[in-house]
């Protein structure tokens, strides 16, 4: 990767475009020209169905670079194209992307150049949709960019207008000045965290009373992954501690599985050494049961009652043993009262800062894609997130937290 221009975040940069098959293929050529002429090394792969639509000279032409159509059509035997192409770059840019492609990419079908070049890198991918109204708005669809959100996956969002089947609806592919203004957010956000060791446990915990039976909670670990991969996007080195999910961690993420909370105790004071930053997302039990089982227990042969035992606190004992310069954040799920709750839990606990949700609503939260918070930090500070996808909630926490480790402690 290039040196670049502080002022100017495009400059030096190399950006690998993927163009899919659809007639906004032609307005993909402009947005290589233009990311060409703010000094960013662009290098271009088409799909096959994208040369029906443009010829591969168009993107010659406009990017100064040799276009990418095969697997195996550039480099050595040692070095192919879907490996040193994204090694490389500085970020991953798919315009046009069609319904297609993007089911590929949410099963990881790598069944050409574009595809295998997504499942190959671990640099920000930002994505560009453009399609027919149904087919963007068709629940398939709609899941496809929910998974690959999940992953982080950036997604800048379609436009509404005539398209070229007729109709009238969402799906047009953005504007340009929308897609390079995104492309230029992304990258200035790339290496913001740089340097940084960053710890975050994500999910429920699990605490058996026999092998049949346990206290859990309904974690998914969507929000502790969403902020594992933004902060690897930023170029932080992660360590994610994750209890009992069926989510696949995100690329570039070390993942540490778990199952109990005293696991995950032991997993994130063992991995704490040298992080500059802890975010405790995981939905950690209280309690455990003061007894376990090897075999299963028949109701006939017990009482109906449950002797609980309380759990380590693993942020509490986090913001007691971090090493030197680590900023602390805690997650609070509360039903009422819920920033008087997560601001005495915070002081208590010796926290930098607090991210409180409401639970027990539906539609965000557990279980649910999207999720709406308030970051609270001391001497009053507050900043409340709007509801949103939590891949974007935890790019905004990302950042209050970036704000109050720099100093600055308003909005």
């Amino acid at each position: 990767m290039t040196q670049h221009s502080e002022t100017n975040p495009l400059s030096g940069r190399t950006i690998l475009v993927g163009v899919c098959g659809g007639i906004a293929a032609y307005k993909c050529a402009g947005i290589v020209s233009t990311l060409r002429q703010e000094g960013a090394d662009v290098h271009v792969i088409m799909t096959d169905a994208a040369k029906k639509f443009v010829t591969p000279l168009t993107f010659q032409a406009v990017s100064g670079n040799d276009v990418h159509l095969e697997m195996f059509d550039a480099g050595t035997a040692w070095q192919v194209a879907h490996i040193s192409l994204v090694r490389r770059s500085d970020l991953f840019l798919i315009i046009n992307a069609t319904g297609n492609t993007l089911a590929k990419l949410a099963y990881g079908i790598a069944d050409n150049l574009l595809t295998t070049c997504a499942l190959a890198t671990r640099n920000p991918v930002l994505v560009a949709p453009a399609m027919n109204t149904a087919m963007y708005e068709a629940d398939a669809t709609q899941r496809n960019i929910n998974t690959l959100r999940a992953r982080g996956y950036e997604f800048i969002g379609v436009a509404s207008g005539f398209l070229a089947c007729g109709e009238v609806g969402e799906g047009r592919l953005a504007d340009e000045d929308t897609i390079l203004d995104a492309v230029r957010g992304v990258l200035a956000r790339a290496a913001s965290m740089n340097g940084d060791r960053v710890v975050v446990t994500a999910g429920p915990t699990r605490e058996f009373a026999d092998p049949a039976r346990f206290l859990s909670n309904p974690s998914t670990g969507r929000m502790g992954f969403a902020l594992a991969a933004q902060a690897r996007a930023r170029g932080a080195s992660v360590t994610v501690v994750a209890g009992p999910t069926e989510l696949s961690a995100p690329a570039g993420v070390e993942t540490v599985r778990v199952v109990s909370a005293q696991e995950m105790h032991a997993a994130v004071l063992e991995h704490l050494s040298g992080a500059t930053l802890f975010v405790g997302a995981a939905a950690v039990a209280d309690f455990r049961p003061s007894t376990q089982s090897a075999g299963k227990v028949k109701k006939e042969d017990t009482e109906p009652v449950m002797r609980l035992v309380s759990n380590p606190d693993i942020i509490a004992d986090v913001a007691r043993q971090r090493p030197p310069g680590c900023f602390v954040a805690g997650f609070a799920a509360e039903t009422d009262r819920l920033e008087a709750r997560a601001r005495e839990k915070m002081e208590r606990k010796g926290l930098d800062c607090i991210v409180v949700n409401r639970i027990g609503t539906g539609g965000a939260g557990f279980a649910a894609d999207e999720n709406e918070v308030v970051i609270l930090w001391p001497g009053g500070g507050r900043e409340a997130v709007a509801r949103a996808p939590k891949e974007r909630v935890a790019g905004v926490v990302l950042d209050r937290i970036a704000a109050l480790r720099a100093g600055v402690t308003g909005r």
